[in-house]
């Protein structure tokens, strides 16, 4: 029975070469990220800055959005944001930070009730005060640093150090991007949010120890073959598997990001991005061919080609032949075969100089 092969198992394709490309692109469009951070900034959600969120559903089946604003903004609340999410019935309303603290917030909630009145059904309703939005801001940054120290450790004991360094910067890379295309689309920062990006650093971290496993085998396997070449093969070897596990998990993450509502739409909209496309990129265009520039081949023996080719036919067992037996000789009249010669000694005989009788 022959099986399913979405990838051939023998694939060639020259990874490595196109580093002198993916390198000035990743750092191009790390320092864009870095400044759409700081000069664009995030779109923080109550989570962070503080506030009230309140999903509601109306009754009728369609929700009048220009009503329902109008009556909102007769009641003066300051920022007011009414969203459309999920079916035409159904509303996210934002209301900014009251001044007063937790009281003020829940007088703000009271009076969105009466003046929105029984027309719609209160499905979700979210009070944050600003002292408890600090508060998980500075736990959830926290929490993301200690993951990055944790992994560093990590990879510092399982494989060599130019490893470790060498994931941490592409698990950097691929928080930098993420954060600066939530910072273009200005989605929603959350708690999901942080969920999401140490999401992205196992993933990412998962597709590039898996690589780094097989060029770690090859390279004791071979150690003289080029080391561009050494890391086309791993890649390679690994690319089925990096393939399928991509697809799936994209997969799973569309009829989230679909169908999951507004609850989770940052969580999918993050980790859509950062592990199907960020991750997936890095670990084969920047994890890999930054081991080049890291001097993991130094203490390697050069060769080229040729020591290749010593290499693999090293790997491959050869057959020692046995020495041949000689074949036995036919019994002259009467008398018992000659023994063979001696090794080493000629087996012509010698004349004596005296007539034979």
């Amino acid at each position: 029975m022959k099986l399913l092969r979405i990838v051939p198992d023998d694939t060639k394709f020259d990874f490595i070469r196109f580093r002198r490309i993916s390198f000035p692109l990743s750092a191009l469009l790390s320092l864009l990220a870095i400044g759409l951070y700081f000069f664009h900034g995030l779109n923080f959600g109550i989570d962070f800055k503080g506030g009230t969120l309140m999903e509601v559903q109306a009754k009728s089946g369609q929700a009048d959005l220009a009503d329902m604003r109008t009556r909102l903004a007769d009641l003066h609340l300051g920022e007011v944001q009414l969203q459309q999410f999920g079916g035409p019935s159904e509303v996210l309303i934002r209301l900014g930070q009251q001044p007063g603290g937790e009281e003020a917030q829940n007088e703000a909630v009271a009076k969105v009730r009466n003046a929105l009145g029984d027309a719609v059904e209160y499905r979700r309703i979210e009070v944050v005060g600003p002292r408890v939005s600090g508060e998980l801001l500075s736990m959830g940054t926290i929490g993301v640093f200690f993951a990055i120290g944790g992994i560093l450790i990590y990879l510092w004991f399982r494989f060599e150090w130019q490893f470790a360094l060498g994931a941490m910067v592409a698990n950097v890379h691929d928080l930098v991007l993420t954060l600066g295309f939530m910072s273009v689309t200005q989605i929603d920062f959350d708690l999901t949010s942080i969920a999401a990006l140490l999401t992205i650093l196992g993933y990412s971290l998962n597709d590039t120890v898996v690589i780094y496993d097989r060029i770690r085998e090859m390279l004791r396997r071979y150690k003289r073959m080029p080391m561009p070449e050494l890391l086309n093969v791993s890649i390679n070897s690994t690319l089925s598997r990096s393939i399928i596990t991509h697809v799936t998990v994209s997969l799973s993450l569309l009829a989230l990001l679909l169908f999951g509502g507004q609850a989770i739409h940052s969580f999918t909209a993050t980790m859509m991005f950062g592990v199907v496309l960020v991750g997936t990129y890095t670990s084969i265009f920047i994890a890999s061919p930054i081991l080049i520039y890291l001097g993991v081949a130094a203490n390697r023996g050069g060769g080229g080609m040729a020591a290749s080719a010593e290499d693999e036919a090293a790997d491959v067992p050869v057959a020692v032949a046995k020495p041949a037996e000689p074949a036995p000789s036919a019994p002259e009249s009467g008398r018992p075969a000659a023994p063979p010669a001696a090794a080493g000694k000629s087996s012509a005989r010698r004349p004596t100089g005296r007539p034979r009788r």
